[in-house]
């Protein structure tokens, strides 16, 4: 692909040309990343990744069912009393 030259408007605004737009899914509002480099700024698509935030029962529930042994699942239920939880009361899978 060639090089093109494009001018800096108001504010450092910089129009990244369409073909460049297209071929790489940036579209009007999409989010990018900035990257200082030594010869110059590096601009990639960026995406927004939703975090979720786990309550203390869905942590529960995590260390209950992915216990694999006898060992492991008592370890779980130790944990699951120090969030100040019954581990009776949380639905999960036991190991066999």
């Amino acid at each position: 692909m060639a090089v093109e030259a494009v001018k800096v408007g108001k504010r450092g605004t910089i129009i990244v040309p369409a073909k460049l737009r297209k071929r790489y899914g940036i579209e009007e509002g999409a989010l990018v990343t900035t990257e200082p480099r030594e010869d110059g700024i590096l601009i990639r698509p960026a995406i927004v990744v939703p975090v979720e935030r786990y309550t203390s029962e869905r942590k529960a529930e995590f260390l209950l069912s992915t216990a694999t042994t006898a060992k492991d699942y008592l370890r779980a239920r130790r944990e699951v009393k120090k969030f100040g939880l019954d581990p009776d009361t949380i639905p999960h899978r036991r190991p066999r």
